[in-house]
């Protein structure tokens, strides 16, 4: 492996770290600061969502900067808010009785699919996982694949194939009612 595809593969092993410590150490502070600003449980948990993904996406950051990372993480909550905020009351929005009888989309199936699928990722075992990994969430070849992990591009087929036959049993069990 070269020292830029393992930089790579360690950097998204750390991000994914992150992520999980961030979480871990940090949601529950930054919902219940969220949620004191703006008296809204539900829109203080899709804020902290935000600010995670921001955090995530920019880690650089939350190591380059003076202060401690919660502080980081609570002054970005507090400009989410506070452009929150702003957005609907600069505009004065309101809702007429149109808006009011308009169906909203159900987004709930997506949500438990992307649940019940990450489930089903956690069931594999972490060499299968990490092929489908590159394979599908990076978008890499099997040959690029097996660059980075050192394995033989054949292999990598290989799982990818048990993996996906894999999920796919796991799948239909869950589906199909027990008796």
């Amino acid at each position: 492996m070269t020292s830029t595809t393992d930089a790579a593969v360690a950097s998204a092993a750390h991000r994914n770290q992150l992520l999980h410590t961030l979480m871990s150490d940090h949601a529950k502070a930054l919902v219940a600061y969220a949620d004191k600003l703006l008296n809204d449980h539900h829109m203080a948990e899709d804020i902290v969502q935000e600010t995670l993904i921001r955090a995530w996406s920019h880690a650089e950051r939350l190591y380059s900067t003076e202060g401690s990372i919660r502080g980081w993480l609570l002054k970005v909550t507090r400009n989410l808010v506070v452009d929150k905020m702003r957005s609907a009351a600069a505009r004065h929005e309101t809702l007429d009785a149109h808006d009011r009888d308009m169906p909203l989309p159900d987004h709930s199936g997506m949500v438990l699919t992307s649940v019940e699928t990450i489930d089903l990722l956690r069931q594999l075992s972490h060499e299968h996982r990490e092929v489908l990994l590159h394979t599908y969430l990076c978008g890499r070849t099997a040959q690029e694949t097996a660059r980075i992990l050192g394995i033989p591009a054949g292999t990598v087929k290989s799982r990818q194939h048990y993996a996906l036959n894999t999920l796919r049993a796991k799948a239909d069990r869950g589906l199909r009612p027990e008796r």
